[in-house]
């Protein structure tokens, strides 16, 4: 495709009030948008998960582990999606949020890598970190609590 053409539509996409846009010319296809909700950090050397001694199921330490999330009254910022949870960009960088820390929506507070993708994680409330409720380097389901903003 032309480049003279893409130029031209994004001249079309900022004219318009339209967020995207996807032109199919034969094999070749080109996808124009704005306003990306999602923010993407480059993969960089990070933390190993830490590996733990298997739980057995109906074990003390499982059953407390479940009732964590009855251990905070805050907002709790839960994972847009399945992944590793990390509170720092890389091993030798300081934390993103710590307990007691002020923040602002909009703050990212996390990563949450996915399929080598590092996806920045942000408050959607502010107030004080009241609690983190993931460990560094353990993995996270979808919706699964990961800091409590009071």
């Amino acid at each position: 495709m032309d480049i003279r053409k893409v130029k031209k539509l994004i001249e079309l996409l900022e004219e318009s009030g339209v967020n995207e846009i996807e032109i199919k010319e034969g094999e070749e296809a080109v996808r124009i948008s704005r306003g990306v909700s999602v923010q993407y950090v480059p993969v960089a050397q990070h933390h190993a998960p830490v590996a733990s001694a298997p739980i057995a199921v109906g074990s003390p330490a499982l059953e407390a582990k479940a009732d964590d999330s009855s251990a905070y009254n805050g907002h709790a910022v839960k994972s847009p999606m399945v992944g590793t949870f990390y509170r720092s960009p890389a091993p030798s960088y300081p934390p993103f949020a710590e307990v007691g820390k002020q923040v602002k929506v909009g703050d990212v507070i996390c990563i949450v890598e996915a399929m080598k993708m590092m996806n920045q994680i942000e408050a959607d409330k502010a107030g004080v970190i009241e609690a983190i409720l993931v460990e560094d380097g353990e993995p996270v389901e979808f919706d699964q609590p990961l800091v409590a903003i009071n």
